[in-house]
């Protein structure tokens, strides 16, 4: 009877220990319209008489002096609230004008800490770096290097690393300012210009966090995309910047995507080419669907020597003439030899082109040290000694090329 009297009290004890934790999940609530979310950061140079346009508020003359870095300019895409539509039918701005949907300001700063700060005594609510979706970097700040950009984003734990970072060609600030026509927020727009290239496979899978895991790799270097705006407020990619550490080397063209795609046997392919066949002038277009490739690590003349193997499936897109002919087996064997043979100079020169900036961004590094653990251990060592190796390493490219499908229309 007495431990009865008892577990009644002990019950409603534990149900009051479980429902106060629970009763507190708002106590330290922010409502979205107290946070000034930014969407997009622009980082450029500072042209001359910018130091004007400087407040001091993270240091003044005489006392705190600033420190002897260079400026640099950070612009931000600020959500206005209540403006951006939830939907495709919701109002809230015109479709292509992003002046109501965003606003844009920027300021500059020593450092981008700096700029933030300064930026921050401007705007009366809290910047919000929770919905930050593209870091966009002109190429000249690229060129001298990312360590501050990187350093400041990696720390901040707002940052997702699924977010987007590219290299503008030209000022980042405009990629800010952009007005495409199919999206309300050009932020957005880039961020799915890269989205749809991975899904239609014309673009590898480099978000910010897969960027900063490379870089930090002892035997493979980072890469970004390359882009420029055109001058109807579209953005095109016109390839991969590659780096070394952290100071951008080197870019490729826009078909070199599909190469470096092609040696990673990235998948779904999504570029077409045109093979001009030996010994006439005929020309036809191939899409290639499938790729496949095997990489053979050895070690000759104490160097690594790396055997690639690419197979490569294709259908045959577009003749160029219609006398010719693809409906008989010689022809489809000549469109194959002749990619094959292509496609072997193609995907050397891309690693040739990486090789004179020391800047390994298909991980050879990376395979020769899980592979190899004790020529690395011996050999190589650090990251420096594989970007002055990896100049000399030898490479041997093998392609395989398949027509699957001829089309419709043979003759």
């Amino acid at each position: 009877m007495k431990a009865n009297q008892w577990m009644r009290p002990v019950k409603l004890l534990c149900v009051m220990l479980i429902a106060i934790p629970l009763l507190t999940g708002c106590w330290d609530r922010l409502e979205i319209e107290e946070r000034a979310v930014v969407l997009g950061v622009s980082i450029d140079v500072v042209r001359e008489g910018a130091e004007e346009e400087e407040s001091e508020i993270t240091h003044t003359q005489g006392s705190v002096p600033a420190p002897r870095t260079g400026l640099v300019k950070v612009g931000v895409q600020i959500a206005l609230p209540g403006r951006i539509p939830l939907g495709p039918g919701e109002g809230g701005g015109s479709q292509g004008d992003s002046s109501k949907t965003v606003w844009v300001i920027d300021v500059v700063g020593h450092s981008i800490d700096d700029a933030f700060m300064n930026l921050q005594q401007q705007i009366s609510s809290r910047l919000f770096f929770g919905h930050l979706r593209v870091i966009v970097v002109s190429e000249e700040v690229a060129r001298k290097g990312l360590e501050n950009v990187n350093d400041y984003f990696r720390r901040n734990s707002e940052v997702r690393r699924m977010a987007w970072m590219m290299i503008s060609k030209g000022d980042a600030l405009s990629l800010m300012k952009a007005a495409p026509k199919l999206e309300r927020i050009p932020t957005l727009y880039l961020m799915s210009t890269l989205d749809e290239g991975i899904r239609m496979g014309k673009f590898p899978k480099d978000y910010i966090g897969i960027y900063w895991s490379n870089s930090s790799k002892k035997g493979q270097e980072g890469f970004l995309p390359f882009v420029e705006r055109k001058q109807e407020q579209n953005v095109e990619v016109m390839g991969l910047a590659y780096f070394k550490g952290d100071r951008m080397v080197g870019t490729t063209k826009p078909l070199e995507i599909a190469g470096y795609l092609g040696i990673k046997g990235v998948n779904p392919a999504g570029y077409r080419v045109f093979i001009n066949l030996e010994g006439t002038r005929e020309t036809v277009m191939t899409y290639v669907t499938q790729r496949r490739s095997i990489i053979d690590i050895q070690i000759k003349d104490g160097r690594p020597y790396f055997k690639i193997g690419v197979n490569l499936e294709v259908n045959l897109e577009e003749k160029m003439n219609e006398a010719l002919f693809v409906d008989n087996t010689e022809i489809i064997k000549a469109i194959e030899r002749q990619q094959e043979q292509a496609g072997e100079k193609f995907y050397l020169n891309i690693i040739e082109k990486t090789q004179e900036k020391g800047s390994d961004i298909f991980g050879f590094g990376e395979q020769l040290r899980a592979r190899r653990p004790g020529y690395w251990s011996s050999k190589i060592k650090t990251k420096e000694n594989w970007q002055r190796l990896y100049k000399d390493a030898a490479f041997e490219v093998k392609v395989t090329v398949n027509v699957r499908r001829i089309g419709m229309k043979a003759r």
